[in-house]
């Protein structure tokens, strides 16, 4: 009993299988049988069926076998007219919407035997059991690459990466499916990727988790980050689309979007609607016709666009598309509905991709206006007109034009092309004809195959006059009848592309897109897609990085054995001073004095010290940052070297902060900013003009410390003090003076003053010494002890006094 019921489940299973096999082979195949291409519109393919069905209808055709494929046509076209039997038939090879799915070519097969998952009947997310709407839409990788990726570059596709027992799968699933439903029939690409199945094309795609949604537009892949959510999947479906699809047109822009076809070589379409913003099926649209038609957009509802109203007689209770070519005062074609379907719009556009004469700018615009012949019924003829971009042939390219606008045979396209850019296309077609080589020519010629063989006649040297008119549609009407009258054969080279310098332009808005695209991935932690290209950026970063500290590295080095040669030097004149102290006295006006040295050692580190010129005035001073201080040296060209050496030294130790800034001016150039300046320092000032009257000679600011704070307008000065070994040759400025102003008696033990000019004339052999109480007085700036003096503006380094 089991062996008879294990030989019937064996007989069932054949059964099936032959009759499987027999259906598989008698499906015809309705892109074959109608002559389209996969990629054939709904426009074309209507066109085409509309044609062979008048051809092979059986009350015309008395071809025995005629019934027979008018039956095929019919059946072609049902497949290919419904977008649903079209795409099952695309998936699967089949036409009958009733056979299982187990019977295609995607059953799951062990060796040479087929097992079905409904005999296992899982309840759950596998494929036997999910939705049919899903497994139409199933996703291989050689279909993945042969097929979607070169259509992603006419309209964008949505995909949706699943797998089996995927619990998140099913809360997306209504969304999905209500996404699907609307997208396609906008004309978005749908597709669906089971991981258990097709893991090598969820691995080219970088998915690596499920659920996940990613859009594929011009062969990129972007994936969608956000909640699974009708709106935001429409929003991401436009946002993949270029920005730049569709321009807003208004009554001031009208002009220059419709005069610039003769630029572009393209037809422009206007759309009138209500809506503010571009509705996304137009969007779509322009994409899927960027090549040929240039898009733009106006909003009814703004008060800029009533002109183009009243102009164009628009009708506001429905969107209006009209089409423009040649002619910008007048469309050339106008269609109007409240409910636009796409279909409708890809007809509408499909029929005017062209210009009335549009100028052939490269290959492929030549192998559409001028097709290889295929049948007899199916020849093209080109009528071409060979001219130049010169003011002397617009009236004769003008006469042209008008000529092919009155044409009405489908079998006769007119173009023209430029000389100097094509070139070598020209001089094959002028070499059989004797007429000036600058004067514009009409050659009629029909291509015969991919090669760049071709037929062609020149008919008639164009001067835009009737004669010439009357002789070329002579020419035409003697081709309808006689196709032989085209004696001339030659091969004709390619096309020279003249839209080639357009490439920089578009490879800045694709860099652009890419960066916003990397942007989009950093900001969605999608760190496993974007690991090569920050293990990239990182690898250049860090070269960069150790390329700078080596090259820091060697400067810094550079300037330190600068600095050490130069305090050295300084080292060594101490020495000097120190022996010349030792041996005995410094005559000056016949009087002699024992001087001590500095106690304070010498230090040998490097300070970066800018000179205050009316170069670094502003930026040093006049808009310092809040907060920060510039400490400011006040030398001559005697003095520089020795001053700014020991200046180093006392400053060094404050240079850790980064809110003090070293500088120093040269008096001997800008003396009267100095004394500009000083006048505001009322105590200073005093000061100085004590000093004044003693030795009727100028004021000598060398030595002197100025702590400017530029955004508060304010300074802290410090007068140079000699701090000898005698006692008695201390100057009259003590610590307080330093500081900014206070001075004290500079007798000591009842002895009186010395003169200012004595005591001028050692500090002036001192130099060395005059900032012996820099670093004291440095200390009290920092802690905020220092008086200030308040200046209502910073005088100008403008003036420069010239050296004497």
């Amino acid at each position: 009993m089991a062996g008879m019921m294990s030989l019937a489940v064996v007989v069932v299973v054949l059964s099936v299988l032959l009759a499987g096999w027999s259906n598989a082979g008698s499906e015809i195949d309705p892109y074959k049988t109608l002559g389209v291409t996969r990629t054939a519109s709904q426009a074309e393919i209507k066109k085409v069926y509309k044609r062979l069905a008048k051809e092979w209808h059986p009350d015309k055709n008395k071809n025995p076998g005629a019934e027979d494929m008018f039956i095929q046509i019919t059946k072609s076209y049902e497949i290919l007219s419904n977008e649903d039997k079209r795409a099952t038939y695309d998936h699967y090879g089949q036409t009958d919407d009733t056979q299982p799915y187990g019977s295609g070519r995607y059953g799951h097969r062990q060796g040479s035997f087929y097992f079905d998952e409904s005999f296992f009947n899982f309840p759950f997310n596998s494929r036997a059991h999910r939705d049919f709407t899903d497994s139409k839409y199933t996703l291989h990788f050689n279909q993945y690459v042969n097929e979607l990726v070169p259509d992603s570059y006419r309209r964008p596709y949505l995909i949706k990466i699943t797998s089996d027992w995927c619990f998140s799968c099913i809360h997306i699933e209504p969304v999905w499916k209500e996404v699907v439903q609307e997208m396609e029939s906008l004309g978005v690409g749908i597709g669906v990727v089971d991981v258990g199945y097709e893991r090598r094309l969820a691995n080219h795609l970088g998915a690596h988790r499920t659920p996940s949604i990613l859009g594929v537009i011009n062969g990129k892949v972007t994936f969608f980050h956000y909640a699974v959510a009708k709106e935001h999947l429409r929003q991401f479906v436009e946002d993949l689309l270029p920005q730049r699809l569709v321009e807003r047109v208004t009554d001031k822009t009208d002009q220059q979007f419709l005069n610039s076809w003769h630029d572009l070589n393209k037809p422009h379409v206007l759309l009138f609607d209500q809506v503010p913003s571009i509705p996304l099926l137009y969007k779509l649209t322009a994409f899927a016709y960027k090549d040929y038609l240039q898009f733009g957009y106006v909003d009814q509802g703004l008060s800029e666009t009533s002109d183009l109203q009243k102009r164009f007689n628009i009708n506001t209770y429905a969107p209006t598309m009209l089409v423009f070519k040649e002619n910008i005062d007048k469309p050339a074609d106008i269609i109007q509905a409240k409910g636009m379907k796409k279909q409708i719009i890809d007809e509408f556009v499909s029929n005017n991709k062209f210009l009335l004469a549009p100028r052939l700018v490269n290959q492929k615009l030549f192998d559409e206006l001028c097709p290889i012949k295929q049948f007899h019924r199916r020849r093209k003829y080109c009528v071409l007109l060979i001219t130049d971009d010169e003011e002397v042939f617009s009236l004769r390219n003008q006469a042209f034009l008008s000529f092919a606008s009155t044409n009405s045979k489908e079998v006769v396209r007119f173009a023209y092309v430029y000389q100097q850019l094509q070139q070598p296309l020209c001089d094959i077609l002028m070499s059989s004809k004797d007429s000036l080589p600058s004067a514009p020519l009409v050659v009629i010629l029909e291509r015969r195959n991919a090669a760049g063989k071709a037929l062609f006649k020149p008919v008639t040297s164009w001067n835009g006059s009737e004669e010439d008119k009357h002789r070329l549609q002579e020419e035409l009407e003697r081709l309808q009848k006689d196709p032989s009258i085209l004696v001339h054969d030659a091969v004709l080279p390619e096309l020279n592309n003249e839209f080639a310098s357009m490439f920089v332009i578009r490879w800045i808005y694709a860099s652009y897109d890419y960066l916003s695209e990397i942007i989009d991935d950093i900001l969605h932690n999608n760190w496993r897609e974007m690991m090569p290209l920050l293990s990239l950026i990182f690898s250049a970063l860090f070269i960069l990085f150790g390329t700078v500290v080596i090259l820091a590295f060697r400067i810094g080095t550079i300037l330190h054995v600068t600095c050490t040669k130069l305090c050295n030097r300084d080292s060594s004149d101490e020495k000097q001073t120190k022996t010349k102290a030792k041996d005995g006295v410094y005559e000056e006006n016949g009087s002699s004095e024992t001087i001590g040295t500095s106690s304070r050692p010498p230090k040998k580190n490097f300070v970066e010290v800018t000179e205050l010129t009316d170069i670094t005035y502003i930026s040093n001073l006049v808009k310092l940052r809040p907060g920060h201080m510039n400490i400011v040296l006040v030398l001559t060209d005697a003095s520089k070297n020795i001053l700014l050496s020991k200046f180093a030294k006392e400053v060094y130790s404050f240079t850790g902060s980064l809110t003090l800034h070293f500088s120093f001016l040269n008096f001997d150039k800008h003396s009267e900013w100095m004394n500009t300046l000083l006048e505001y320092t009322q105590d200073a000032a005093q000061i100085d003009a004590d000093e004044d009257d003693g030795g009727n000679r100028k004021v000598d600011y060398t030595g002197y410390v100025l702590a400017l704070n530029g955004h508060k307008k304010c300074l802290c000065l410090f007068k140079p003090v000699y701090t000898g070994e005698d006692l008695d040759s201390k100057s009259s400025e003590d610590e307080g003076g330093a500081s900014g102003g206070k001075g004290r008696s500079s007798s000591r033990d009842g002895h009186p003053a010395r003169k200012s000019n004595r005591s001028r004339s050692t500090s002036t052999l001192q130099i060395h010494h005059k900032l012996d109480r820099l670093g004291l007085w440095m200390e009290r700036l920092m802690e905020g002890t220092l008086p200030r003096y308040y200046v209502p503006a910073w005088p100008g380094l403008d003036k420069i006094t010239p050296n004497k």
